[in-house]
């Protein structure tokens, strides 16, 4: 074993029995290079982040810029930072009038939290709607509305007045009352094993939602940044949400996240209390450069434009007897081996043949294909390759 490996062992907390282990020396494009020179394809963008690939140049070039002017200066909210202003403004540009202010996080989870807290706020009431097998992250508020007991159940008791309803069941809207502050839901669930919402069932919780004055809010920390083949997942179904929850892809490899309203539902926030929320860290300056770079690489050139033609070459180059259905939209693919023992094999099989793939939380019989969107249509078909030998020796 390495001394580096030992270590990690030894002193970074474990999130599971049996991590990848990988030792990464370095990362670019769809790539990751281990310390033993081996290559790896990265068919899971680090979970939905690196949707622009590994150490993109123009990424770079701006964290650079940024790390020669300042790091943190003051908490969130207080001084004017051109890296956040920037940010903000080209992220609003790009969206509805109505999500035209935005509050910067660390993370998806962080993202989510805040966006619960003002769903209350500015309702004045309690309750929240979730969905079954959603994910929406590991802090207790997140954790509170996730649709699984599975990772729940140790940390109870959770957030209370939490009501759980299936996916893509109209039948169960009518629990959405004027009680409710929020209804939160990924427009296509990730963790599920990904899964589509049907025909106007997005359509039917926003029309229940103002019937009954209840904010919705659309996480799309896993779809967003072009991954689905819009820049958000919301513009295909429009649907328009009252709070939009983003992270993961939006920092270009940084750590960022981001709940974005209307100025009126946000400023509720800005009073009684005062500091309704507050972040030390939230739309660090790097971030906030990395961000805008990253934004700026998915509007001005070509790459949520191929993204339907990329989808459909793997669909193609996929054929194999064992994987029974292929789910998805866009660079965002479950494939369906429906044994949960066969995967974890043919996972590590992959791993072996330096393609780098994983299961989901709530769906541990299909493998992920959500690769950076600059993947080549060449490096498709290596993957693919890779894959089918993969699935050859199960």
């Amino acid at each position: 074993m390495s001394t580096n490996k030992s270590l990690f062992f030894k002193h970074l907390a474990q999130t599971s029995p049996a991590p990848i282990g990988l030792e990464i020396s370095s990362a670019k494009g769809i790539y990751l290079f281990s310390t033993e020179g081996k290559k790896y394809i990265d068919l899971i963008s680090g979970i939905s982040v690196n949707n622009i690939g590994h150490a993109h140049p123009e990424v770079l070039k701006a964290i650079e810029r940024q790390s020669t002017k300042h790091l943190h200066i003051m908490v969130y909210g207080e001084m004017i930072q051109e890296a956040q202003v920037n940010f903000a403004k080209t992220l609003c540009d790009q969206l509805p009038p109505s999500l035209n202010k935005v509050y910067l996080v660390n993370s998806g989870s962080e993202a989510v939290e805040g966006a619960m807290k003002l769903a209350k706020r500015y309702t004045g009431r309690t309750k929240i709607i979730s969905f079954k097998n959603a994910y929406h992250g590991s802090t207790h508020g997140a954790l509170s509305i996730m649709g699984n007991e599975s990772l729940k159940y140790a940390f109870r008791p959770l957030l209370p007045d939490i009501i759980i309803i299936p996916f893509n069941e109209p039948d169960h809207l009518h629990l959405i009352d004027k009680h409710t502050s929020c209804v939160i839901i990924e427009p296509i669930q990730g963790e599920a094993g990904i899964r589509l919402p049907d025909s106007n069932f997005l359509k039917k919780i926003a029309e229940r939602c103002r019937e009954t004055g209840t904010l919705l809010i659309f996480d799309e920390v896993q779809t967003g940044m072009g991954r689905t083949g819009s820049l958000f997942a919301f513009m295909k179904e429009n649907v328009i949400p009252d709070i939009l929850i983003l992270g993961k892809g939006i920092g270009g490899g940084m750590p960022l996240g981001a709940f974005i309203a209307s100025e009126k539902i946000m400023d509720s926030l800005i009073s009684d209390p005062v500091l309704g929320h507050i972040t030390t860290f939230g739309g660090h300056p790097l971030s906030c450069a990395a961000g805008t770079a990253a934004l700026n690489i998915l509007i001005n050139e070509t790459h949520i434009n191929n993204i339907s033609k990329k989808e459909k070459r793997f669909r193609e180059l996929l054929i194999h007897p064992l994987i029974k259905e292929i789910r998805g939209r866009g660079l965002l693919l479950a494939c369906e081996l429906g044994n949960s023992e066969l995967n974890k094999r043919f996972l590590r099989i992959a791993l072996d043949k330096g393609i780098v793939s994983d299961f989901f939380l709530f769906c541990d019989t299909a493998f992920r294909v959500s690769p950076p969107l600059i993947i080549s249509d060449n490096e498709i078909e290596i993957a693919c390759k890779g894959i089918l030998d993969s699935l050859n020796e199960l």
